[in-house]
């Protein structure tokens, strides 16, 4: 099992930038699928990006060119690099990991809020 702890959120202004991590617990780190995911208040999880155990990305539209997901396995750690923020990326974020048949664990998730 895998534990999942995100920080990096905070308060920034449209067109501002956050780095969000997420620090996770266990011994095979570097084989996990590893997401962003995000959530706002009455609204369904919604998919942001994944970074996958040989390096390779996939993101959602909404947040392509503006968002990056990497992993530093040393430190058993991911990241998302958030540029160019709009109000509409206000949620909590939520960091998953999974072995290739979805995201199975869960952070706690951190608050990015981005005012206008």
């Amino acid at each position: 099992q895998v534990q999942l702890v995100e920080s990096g959120g905070g308060l920034v202004q449209a067109g501002g930038s956050l780095r969000l991590s997420c620090a996770a617990s266990g011994s095979a780190f570097s084989m996990y699928v590893m997401g962003w995911y995000r959530q706002a208040p009455g609204k369904q999880r919604e998919f942001i990006a994944r970074i996958m155990s040989g390096g390779n990305t996939f993101y959602a539209d909404a947040v392509k060119g503006r968002f990056t997901i990497s992993r530093d396995n040393a430190k058993n750690t991911i990241f998302l690099q958030m540029n160019s923020l709009k109000p509409e990326d206000t949620a909590v974020y939520l960091c998953s990991a999974g072995l290739g048949l979805g995201p199975r664990y869960w952070g706690q998730g951190t608050q990015v809020t981005v005012s206008s």
